[in-house]
């Protein structure tokens, strides 16, 4: 992979590059301190990753990535600084991963192998076209980090008490965002709002029972049942065809 290190600061340059020689898969590590430099490397070079600090001298890495987006073969990028503050920006960006100074060679080691993963992914994709959710992920703030979570693998949406609850294939997921950020967040194509409470993943449904008032039941676990509301009963029908 061909890298692109972008840091106003010339020891977090140096730190960096050091780490990426020692990482497998990594060819060349090019360097910029600014974003017009970043700018003309990335116009002329072929570059397959670039790691971003947020705070240059009077210049954002945000800002970078919003250019780069813009180009007709842009390359990953990985989000590199102190400051954790902005994490979910970031990943709203389209970052591959965002790392944290003073860096470790095993954290940014699991950076390029992310990207690099993500790119035969894609690569693969082009050639045998499947579904979106199969490598899109969503970012879940989660106390002290942020987890990437696939789409694919979200079953249900809870909003109870002043939380939401993310149930996915393995793990239940708490975060603060209401239900309609989500509902805004994952694709209408796969996902639907059936309760003012709850957001499902049609092919996670198990079984569809006849409830009160002419509702149904939702089994999409053993341990997780969701109620279809009179109000979103005539979407719901439509959606899944009955």
């Amino acid at each position: 992979m061909y890298i692109l290190v972008v840091d106003d600061e010339a020891l977090a340059r140096n730190e960096l590059k050091y780490l990426l020689n020692q990482c497998e898969g990594v060819d060349s590590v090019m360097e910029a301190s600014t974003v017009q430099e970043a700018l003309e490397i990335l116009l002329t070079e072929s570059i397959d990753l670039a790691f971003l600090d947020i705070q240059l001298t009077n210049e954002s890495g945000l800002d970078l990535a919003d250019k780069m987006t813009k180009m007709a073969d842009p390359p990953a990028f990985v989000f590199a600084t102190a400051y954790d503050e902005y994490a979910i920006e970031a990943f709203e960006k389209n970052a591959r991963d965002y790392i944290l100074k003073p860096f470790e060679l095993e954290r940014v080691q699991e950076a390029v192998n992310r990207v690099y993963r993500r790119s035969k992914e894609e690569n693969f994709t082009k050639e045998e076209p499947i579904s979106s959710l199969a490598t899109k992920s969503v970012p879940i703030q989660e106390q002290d980090r942020i987890i990437m979570v696939r789409m694919f693998d979200i079953l249900a949406i809870e909003a109870a008490k002043g939380k939401t609850q993310i149930y996915t294939k393995s793990k239940v997921y708490q975060t603060s965002e209401p239900l309609t950020y989500w509902e805004q967040k994952l694709d209408n194509q796969f996902f639907i709002r059936v309760h003012r409470s709850f957001i499902v993943k049609t092919d996670a449904i198990q079984e569809i029972q006849p409830w009160f008032n002419h509702t149904y039941q939702l089994t999409i676990t053993k341990n997780l049942k969701i109620p279809v509301s009179r109000s979103y009963l005539k979407r719901f029908k439509e959606k899944v065809g009955i």
